[in-house]
């Protein structure tokens, strides 16, 4: 391993300490993997974790017996990822330039952990592009962000996603499904 892996791997562990820290603590750290199982019902199909991070989803889902796959354009994220689970396959890219990088068909496509904000300005309507057109017919994509002023609006969100080829399910305003009434986060579900 190169000194640059090493540093790599201990950026992304820095950041993965907050959610061990959480879990220590008695948070439940799922809430993105237990709306999946709602959403999915058993263990089926395949899941892309997009802007992956540092694993924590992709990882807990797989651990309950789906089939993920994870990427990320974050090499640090993406060294901790690898070093904590290097059977799961993970991609480094950068999701407004998927091309043949990540194969699909999957049956969900995952957004969490506010990916659509932090995505450089102007990309979100390639990226839901990128990701609507890795999803099967009827496969779901999954995204939660937080409502910021002079971030992405809703209303913008759900423009990009309809010229995607989307459609909105459901919407809620944790990942546990507390009913959205407005408010400064959103989980959405839409279907291709």
């Amino acid at each position: 391993m190169t000194r640059w892996q090493r540093e790599s791997i201990a950026r992304g562990d820095a950041y993965d300490e907050r959610w061990c820290d959480l879990a220590a603590a008695g948070e439940n750290v799922h809430g993105e993997a237990d709306l999946v199982m709602h959403l999915l019902g058993k263990p089926r199909g395949r899941i892309l974790d997009a802007g992956c991070g540092t694993g924590r989803v992709a990882i807990e889902l797989s651990r309950r017996g789906f089939d993920v796959e994870g990427t990320d354009a974050d090499t640090e994220m993406l060294a901790t990822a690898k070093g904590k689970a290097p059977e799961l396959a993970w991609y480094r890219c950068d999701l407004a330039a998927l091309g043949g990088a990540v194969p699909g068909p999957f049956d969900l496509v995952l957004l969490a952990g506010n990916v659509m904000i932090f995505l450089d300005p102007g990309t979100e309507q390639a990226v839901l592009a990128n990701c609507s057109d890795r999803l099967r017919p009827g496969g779901l994509l999954v995204a939660g962000f937080s409502l910021l002023a002079e971030e992405l609006a809703l209303a913008d969100y759900d423009e990009m996603a309809a010229a995607a080829g989307l459609r909105l399910q459901s919407r809620w305003a944790t990942w546990n499904r507390e009913p959205y009434t407005g408010g400064d986060y959103a989980v959405s579900v839409h279907a291709r």
